[in-house]
């Protein structure tokens, strides 16, 4: 499990994170790979949609553009601050505090689900992506955005110290052993690593 892989630690970095984040964020995710993953995603107009790790907001302005019904969730309370400040508490965007693995929500509750730069600190991701299933629709999709695994055995090494980064094999293990049998995976990047990032997107089976 890397550094990070942990709530309490991952919660203490991004109360300093936080308070850079959308100033970082553009280089690593940015306005056109997010635009890429919300065609993947194919919403309707007043669909339901749960944007797990949603941060400061970057995905959920996304979701925006193409639904009114839009609910954030996080872990980290100073992440949500900075999300406050772009939505208010309440409001266009519903906020809930709490993790991947343990969503307050019945089953069934959503048409899709949404995660973009939370994967790699969830200390359990197959529960969590069991999770993001259990809270979906029948027939719905669920699409999660995570750092690609590096082809360097030396940046392999880092990362493996630091977070979870994966490849489409490892992938498909972690959205089969929750459940998932549809699954394809797309990788995008800046361009200056057009293949830093995995996304993944699955459909909840009928």
């Amino acid at each position: 499990m890397g550094l990070l892989e942990d709530k309490s630690r991952a919660r203490l970095f991004y109360k300093y994170l936080s308070t850079v984040y959308d100033r970082i964020n553009p280089f690593i995710w940015n306005e056109e790979m997010r635009a890429e993953a919300l065609e993947l995603l194919d919403l309707d107009a007043g669909d339901r949609v749960l944007d797990v790790g949603c941060g400061t907001g970057f995905g959920t302005e996304g979701l925006l553009q193409y639904t009114d019904d839009v609910h954030g969730l996080d872990q980290s309370a100073h992440q949500m601050a900075k999300a406050f400040e772009k939505f208010g508490r309440t409001g266009r965007v519903n906020f809930y505090r709490s993790d991947a693995e343990r969503l307050p929500f019945a089953e069934n509750s959503f048409d899709a689900v949404w995660s973009s730069g939370s994967i790699e600190y969830w200390p359990n991701p197959v529960d969590a992506l069991t999770e993001l299933r259990r809270v979906v629709k029948p027939g719905g999709s669920v699409l999660v955005v995570g750092p690609n695994y590096p082809s360097s055995s030396v940046f392999q090494r880092i990362a493996d110290a630091i977070m979870l980064f994966y490849d489409a094999e490892e992938a498909d293990r972690m959205f089969s052993e929750a459940g998932f049998e549809d699954v394809n995976h797309v990788t995008m990047g800046p361009s200056y690593n057009p293949e830093i990032a995995i996304t993944s997107l699955a459909r909840v089976p009928e």
